[in-house]
């Protein structure tokens, strides 16, 4: 049994240890020794020592409603604390420690990819031309408050300042001791948000991200891309290469979020604006201090004169215009008259003045100043411009019909809403061909349509580098994307947007193909995409319509076609994946995902939605972005250049076998069973979920409505809780049955073996199998369910569960799960002590809540407690929807 790193052990039980000495202080000694005694019971529980179960769910019942909250919160606590000690582990530099996360250099791709045939030149060109972007999302899954993170975040310094050899015993007990003054702050801090953000604040914590971490990463990833490119080809990356970019739907993102306004979108573009001139405020301050030198070059001369320190006037010009730029900004924001006079508004402005400088060095002969922290501010210029990140819009398609259609009828032109679609494309096509206003003058439209407008108002007065894409949800139609840009034209808007169809649930999936070849064939669209066009892929919501298993197949499948049909027209596709952190909403580890994409569907260019407690597992500390950039990166490259072979007939006639059975039975279930729904609102803590202030959006995209209108992520949220996990693996049981018992096995081998994408499914569908527990399952349903018809439900639904792990392991000749990710398992059951509790405590406290509800008062200390258990179990889990 693989057993956790020594360093990784010695951080976990110090950090333990630590937390247990503030515990001891305050509830006191007694409330501690309580906690380890049901810490104890649940490993013997685990053990399955004799009556340890009984013993455990024993001491749990017995909690009074003032020792709810402290043991709840211990666990909590410690949980975090192991993720930190878990992800430090990933970064952590000291000599002779090789950590189990580190991921393969930009180097050892490149050399691979050369012995594998691929020229340096061709090589060269990818990776110049090379576009990542991952956008930001606040989809509300991130738990942990902002005010711990910065907490955790120095625990994790402290940690690494730990592991010098050279450090004085008074010097080491002076890092354990702010490490423990860290813990007891946290310990003292309630951890549950009692107010729900607003969408600003969720932005302003994605502008966190990119001060505290990406800003110091991205250029030293950078580095290590241009040094690794000029070892593999002899050339670096153009001073003007942004191969990475940062987008946000943060403040961008209406769809079902009736908090998002053209107001908020606004202030999120200046507040954008006010950080970035801040941040480069400082780097100019600290490049004015090192650019002392008097050699300039006569272009230089010619702007500043003849001046002793001549970089240091160019940069004293740019120091004041930022500072009139953020000044200009805050009163913006604030609602004041904004002196705009010699700001800087387009990227140009930011770049020229620090290439002069950059061009002025080299010409002297002074490379190596150059290259210094100028080449860094340089590219953090090109990457992030003076918006700082590119804002998307999202909108759901019907919403633009609907103010199309209201136009049309101000006008008397008829009822748009009734037209066939190509009665609508033709009145499209000629509006936009034409030069007239369509918006009449003196014209007021309904409170939704004067929204779309507005927006589109906000949206065409930014530059182009302050956007990223208009995407648009439930789109099918030519007509979805060709009225976005009409009302975008009307706005003012002056170059032309990207317009993003997202297609989410299978129907639309498969008619995704269609759908695009019949945009192409409208000439005038063809000439205003410019040859580039992007689709948005989602992942939540055809998994929550289909089941996982059907809903990867499809999502494959319009991918290869999408692909296809683009070529056809001579169209660049860059497809745009919206995954989630589970397995569940398309999750799992990133460079396997893009490696089993489609042959030619990742062709340079790739988009990605990167969404609450992922932001902060992947991008949260410097080393870490650092880490995460190299990965992608060496996997897009990689897919591009190297891409996975096609799957043979065979394997798809078999996927499509398979998905078949999985559609039905997932269907059969989730949607034909009349119980279903009862048991799901009853076993799990999907009620309860409203009460945690996880973001700006309503859990349900309708007030009223079944679990078709719930969310994806409360809806995996809620499953994850219990452990059942269920919309990741079924219809998967059903569809692993009937393959064993029709003998095709070996055919299912051959796919793992042969095609990246069913391996990886497999192996995403085995992780999320060993984070289900059917003994905490079935425990919440004997605490919750007194309806025989939904235990009945439940313990078919357990024994499907139990069932499918059998086959995944006869599949995988496996006498246990995980047995090729040793790591991964042992982290999971180093949990299980603190989960297992959280677990109990939760289904007693939903019982309590539901009991108290009825009596029409819950106590505080219950509610309090309850939250708690959600974000313990979820920081337990590693994620949350």
């Amino acid at each position: 049994m693989t057993e956790l790193h020594p360093d990784l052990r010695e951080n976990v039980r110090m950090l333990g240890e630590l937390l247990g000495q503030s515990i001891q202080k305050y509830p006191g000694q007694a409330c501690y020794e309580l906690i380890e005694e049901i810490r104890a019971a649940a490993k013997a529980d685990r053990r399955q020592e004799s009556g340890s179960g009984q013993r455990l769910v024993s001491l749990l019942r017995k909690l009074s409603d003032d020792e709810l909250l402290p043991v709840t919160r211990a666990f909590n606590q410690f949980l975090n604390l192991a993720n930190l000690a878990e992800q430090y582990h990933g970064i952590r530099r000291k000599r002779g420690h090789q950590s189990d996360l580190m991921v393969e250099s930009l180097s050892d791709v490149f050399g691979r990819l050369s012995e594998g045939g691929i020229s340096p030149e061709e090589l060269h060109r990818r990776v110049a031309d090379l576009r990542i972007e991952f956008v930001l999302t606040a989809h509300p899954t991130e738990v942990t408050r902002r005010t711990l993170i910065m907490k955790y975040d120095e625990m994790s310094d402290c940690l690494g300042k730990l592991d010098h050899d050279d450090l004085m015993p008074a010097e080491r007990d002076e890092i354990i001791s702010r490490i423990s003054q860290l813990i007891t702050e946290a310990w003292h801090t309630d951890e549950i948000r009692h107010e729900r953000p607003t969408a600003v604040d969720e932005a302003k914590w994605g502008f966190a991200v990119i001060e505290n971490s990406l800003w110091q990463a991205l250029p030293r990833f950078l580095r290590n891309l241009d040094t690794s490119l000029i070892d593999a080809t002899g050339r670096g990356l153009p001073l003007d290469a942004s191969p990475i970019r940062i987008a946000s739907w943060m403040g961008g993102d209406r769809d079902g979020n009736p908090n998002v306004t053209h107001d908020v979108t606004r202030e999120v573009f200046l507040l954008g604006r006010w950080m970035a001139a801040d941040l480069y405020l400082r780097d100019i301050q600290s490049l004015r201090a090192e650019l002392s030198m008097w050699q300039a070059s006569d272009e230089l001369r010619e702007q500043v004169g003849d001046v002793r320190e001549p970089y240091r006037q160019v940069l004293g010009a740019l120091r004041e215009r930022l500072i009139r730029t953020r000044d200009w900004a805050e009163a913006s924001i604030n609602g004041e008259v904004a002196d705009a006079t010699d700001i800087l508004f387009e990227n140009q402005d930011l770049t020229a003045p620090l290439e002069l400088c950059y061009r002025s060095l080299v010409d002297c002969g002074l490379e190596s100043i150059a290259n210094g922290p100028l080449l860094d501010t340089l590219r953090r210029a090109h990457t992030f411009g003076l918006p700082l990140i590119r804002l998307d819009i999202r909108q759901e398609a019907s919403r633009h019909a609907d103010a199309v259609a209201e136009m049309v009828d101000y006008l008397g032109l008829g009822d748009y809403l009734s037209w066939s679609e190509k009665e609508r494309q033709e009145f499209l096509i000629g509006e936009l061909q034409g030069r007239r206003p369509l918006v009449p003058r003196n014209w007021e439209p309904s409170a939704p349509v004067k929204e779309v407008l507005a927006t589109c108002d906000v949206v065409a007065r930014q530059t182009p580098q302050a956007l990223g894409s208009y995407v648009i949800s439930m789109a099918s139609k030519p007509s979805d994307v060709l009225s976005v840009i009409l009302l975008l034209r009307e706005s003012g808007m002056k170059f032309p947007m990207r317009v993003v169809p997202l297609f989410e649930t299978l129907d639309d999936l498969r008619g995704a193909p269609e759908s695009m070849a019949a945009l192409y064939e409208v000439e005038w669209y063809r000439e205003y995409c410019q040859g580039q066009q992007e689709v948005m892929i989602g992942y939540s919501d055809s998994s929550k319509d289909a089941g996982q298993l059907m809903a990867a197949w499809a999502q494959y499948q319009a991918q290869e076609q999408l692909t296809h049909v683009a070529h056809q027209y001579g169209v660049h596709l860059t497809l745009f994946h919206g995954r989630g952190g589970t397995v569940g909403r398309g999750g799992g580890p990133a460079n396997r995902a893009i490696l089993s994409q489609p042959p030619g569907s990742v062709n340079g260019s790739f988009r990605i939605t990167e969404q609450g407690e992922m932001i902060r597992f992947k991008f949260g500390l410097p080393q870490l972005a650092i880490q995460s950039l190299t990965l992608y990166t060496t996997a897009v490259i990689e897919a591009t250049l190297a891409p996975p072979p096609k799957p043979e007939d065979d394997w798809r006639e078999t996927m499509d076998w398979l998905t078949e059975r999985s559609l039905k039975a997932y269907r059969d279930v989730v949607r034909e069973n009349p119980d279903f729904v009862p048991y799901f609102r009853q076993v799990t803590p999907e009620q309860a979920l409203g009460k945690l202030a996880l973001g700006s959006r309503p859990a349900r995209r309708k007030a009223t409505g079944g679990v078709e209108s719930l969310r994806a992520i409360p809806w995996i949220f809620a499953w994850t809780q219990m452990r059942l996990m269920l919309p990741s693996w079924l219809g998967s049981d059903v569809a692993l049955e009937e393959a064993a018992r029709d003998h095709r096995f070996d055919v299912l081998r051959s796919m793992m073996n042969g095609w990246p994408f069913f391996r990886t499914y497999v192996d995403m569908l085995e992780m999320v199998l060993a984070k289900a527990d059917l003994r905490i399952a079935s425990y919440y349903e004997q605490t919750l369910l007194d309806d025989e018809e939904l235990q009945a439900l439940g313990a078919d639904l357990r024994t499907r569960l139990q069932g499918c792990i059998q086959r995944l392991l006869e599949l995988k000749q496996q006498d246990d799960l995980l047995e090729d990710e040793p790591v991964f398992a042992h982290s999971m059951r180093v949990r299980n002590p603190y989960t297992d509790p959280l677990h109990y405590l939760q289904a007693e406290l939903l019982r309590r809540d539901r009991e108290s509800e009825g009596k029409g008062e819950v106590p505080e200390l219950v509610e309090r407690a309850l939250k708690v258990t959600m974000a313990g179990i979820a920081a337990g889990m590693r994620n949350t929807g």
